[in-house]
């Protein structure tokens, strides 16, 4: 009759907040911002803007990678700014620069729009090491999240880690991945676009092998790849994804012009950010290679990969 009185000695444990992304991403940043952030506060706690102000911010930028491009626009566009509105304060000057950074990552904000082909087939590229299996992975759970159907192809075939890394995504997503022990790149995803069209499939994430840009062989074989997935849907690739490890530096814009010659790239994948005190090298490409980073990761979590965001990013960055 009172069954639904609850004892005195039940007790309900608190579910544990998860931490929202925005605080992941500033716990993801806080190498950069101990560097960059940590260098800034002494500077702008300074009484006034003077030359000497702007030229250790002027090393502050560099040593945080922005590169000498970007830091020099930055420089540029802060002294124009000090003269035209009569700025007085470093913390005016923070604020200004707070400003133009966002500014000048704001462009590359472009969110990926996977409504316009079905299946919609991805292209993923990179080196060995930058995260690019691990990124598929995290992809297809966020594709999913969207009611998405996805599709993995294995065709990074020189490396047996790759294929069974690949799986085991595929495993923990419940997720097809079409793989082959042997044979051609550009078979295996050939095959994996016919089946996703057979099975109705919304997106197809193609992986392909790792390799260093001067490996001209190699990078041949993406080139290869991109012919053959267009074999299979003349409308694709949809998408040319390069992952980059935020850890490179400035070796990042080395990479982005060399896969762009050779594949095409469309869109950005930055990963790693919380393992470096470089994540100014978002500033470099802004101004010297700009394609749009269509996500960041900032840990190994499934969720740890998130839609760009050029404020927030930035906000993280300086938070104080």
């Amino acid at each position: 009759m009172f069954g639904f009185l609850k004892k005195k000695d039940e007790t309900t444990v608190p579910e544990e907040k998860k931490p929202s992304w925005a605080e992941r991403l500033k716990a993801g940043l806080a190498k950069t911002r101990a560097q960059l952030g940590g260098q800034l506060t002494g500077l702008f706690r300074r009484a006034k803007i003077d030359d000497e102000l702007l030229e250790e911010l002027e090393s502050t930028l560099l040593m945080a990678d922005c590169g000498v491009d970007a830091t020099q626009w930055l420089l540029d566009e802060l002294k124009a700014r000090v003269k035209q509105h009569k700025l007085e304060t470093p913390e005016q000057l923070r604020l200004m620069l707070i400003e133009l950074l966002t500014g000048l990552l704001k462009p590359l904000e472009q969110p990926l729009d996977i409504s316009t082909h079905r299946p919609f087939v991805i292209m993923i590229a990179g080196v060995n090491g930058a995260g690019k299996t691990t990124s598929i992975g995290k992809l297809a759970k966020h594709f999913q999240s969207q009611g998405r159907s996805v599709l993995l192809a294995a065709g990074d075939t020189f490396r047996a880690a790759a294929r069974e890394q690949l799986a085991e995504w595929g495993r923990r997503s419940d997720v097809t991945v079409i793989a082959q022990e042997l044979g051609d790149p550009a078979a295996v995803i050939f095959d994996a676009i016919a089946a996703a069209k057979a099975r109705g499939i919304d997106i197809v994430l193609a992986d392909t092998a790792g390799r260093l840009p001067t490996q001209l062989n190699l990078m041949e074989e993406i080139a290869k790849v991109r012919r053959v997935i267009q074999k299979a849907e003349p409308s694709g690739p949809h998408e040319v994804i390069l992952v980059l490890d935020a850890n490179i530096g400035q070796n990042a814009i080395a990479q982005v012009k060399a896969f762009d010659k050779t594949a095409g790239v469309t869109g950005l994948v930055v990963t790693k950010l919380d393992g470096t005190a470089k994540g100014g090298v978002l500033a470099a490409i802004a101004r010297q290679c700009p394609k749009p980073i269509r996500y960041i990761g900032v840990g190994e979590g499934i969720d740890d990969l998130q839609p760009f965001r050029a404020a927030e990013f930035v906000e993280a960055l300086f938070e104080q």
